[in-house]
């Protein structure tokens, strides 16, 4: 991975460089962004620039063997640890189980760069299976730190999903993230810096990176062949700097999803209740990524509509009919104090969505408060 394959972010890609060329790289890293942003792809691209025999201005060289190798993420000095079924046997797995994993890990992180948990676990056929990083695998952590390097450069350790830590894993190796040995870099990626301990966040520098822009998204689907620029310019709306799902709606008909919201407000605006159960079977038998992403679409429209009635047209994403409904809803049918009760109404169905609630009782229960509201609205 190298940054020119990362789209945009380049104030975080010079920081980085500047960083390595004036040797103020911090020897514990935690970079951390919201789904679908570049927290992965960016270390691993850092990685790629410390391993690399010839380092540009602003990249890795991309040709030499150390760079040809990070493609495959086989450098032998480049440790990987990530959440894996819990056991209390850790230490009992056998080495080809652990070769598997690692090899699986690898072949994720490459096909899948903005993926999430979620995305690893179905990966793995972890599905219903609880995951973490084991005290075992901490002591493998600091067991491998311990070797010198094999090539001479950087030993780098990078902890995936660092929240997945078992606390007794995490207190393990409070000693060697504040005292590492020399040229060792410990790198920890992930989307929730919250729920990591505060001894562990003390002994980071966080490297914080932002979701992408519209312009971002668009530009490298378009530079990608992946759709046209009407397209892109749908799908960056719709993704709300989220890569990971703006490759998921590349595959679909991408109006599809705003035209189910304008077709779902207007069964509830008519009170057409057949119509809403009929809805609320077709989103029970969709797939979960396919039910969140329903609900986030219809925040971004709730989010053009609160735009509209504050009169920042000039901030609207939406273009041809999706914009015409928004003209037409905003101010006439929904108003800004209804806006934000649906607001909460959509992010409370969307946490209890995560949280594995029945899809169809959770999509008929948002409906009716959304039903209730227009009828007091009407």
């Amino acid at each position: 991975m190298q940054f020119a394959e990362i789209p945009g972010l380049p104030e975080t890609k010079e920081n980085l460089i500047n960083a390595v060329k004036n040797n103020h790289l911090a020897h514990a890293l935690l970079f951390h962004g919201p789904e679908g942003s570049a927290n992965l792809t960016m270390a691993l691209a850092l990685c790629t620039y410390l391993y690399c025999e010839n380092p540009g201005e602003t990249d890795s060289c991309g040709t030499c063997a150390a760079c040809q190798r990070m493609t495959r993420l086989v450098l032998p000095d480049l440790n990987f640890a990530f959440p894996t079924i819990a056991t209390t046997k850790d230490d009992d797995k056998d080495d080809d189980e652990k070769v598997d994993l690692l090899t699986n890990w690898r072949k994720f992180a490459t096909e899948q760069p903005y993926g999430n948990v979620h995305d690893f676990i179905y990966f793995n056929n972890f599905e219903k299976k609880q995951l973490n990083i084991s005290k075992g695998a901490a002591r493998k952590i600091i067991q491998a730190l311990s070797l010198m390097s094999f090539e001479g450069g950087y030993k780098i350790m990078m902890i995936w999903a660092p929240e997945f830590l078992h606390s007794s894993a995490a207190n393990a190796l409070l000693k060697i993230l504040e005292e590492p040995q020399p040229k060792t870099l410990f790198i920890l990626v992930t989307g929730h810096a919250d729920q990591l301990l505060t001894t562990i966040l003390s002994r980071t520098q966080k490297v914080t990176i932002r979701g992408f822009s519209d312009e971002e998204i668009k530009n490298h689907l378009i530079s990608k062949g992946l759709c046209d620029e009407s397209s892109a310019d749908q799908i960056a709306m719709l993704a709300d700097g989220n890569l990971r799902e703006a490759y998921r709606l590349v595959d679909q008909v991408e109006d599809l999803q705003v035209k189910k919201i304008r077709e779902w407000f207007l069964s509830c605006y008519k009170a057409d209740f057949k119509s809403i159960f009929g809805l609320a079977d077709d989103f029970h038998k969709s797939d979960k990524e396919a039910q969140k992403s329903l609900l986030l679409t219809g925040l971004n429209v709730l989010r053009e509509i609160l735009l509209k009635n504050a009169g920042l047209d000039q901030l609207l994403r939406t273009h041809d009919e999706d914009r015409t409904f928004v003209n037409n809803i905003s101010g006439k049918i929904l108003k800004e104090e209804h806006v934000g009760k649906l607001y909460g109404e959509f992010n409370t169905a969307h946490y209890h969505l995560e949280r594995n609630g029945n899809a169809k009782f959770i999509f008929t229960d948002l409906s009716m408060n959304v039903t209730r509201l227009m009828a007091k609205i009407s």
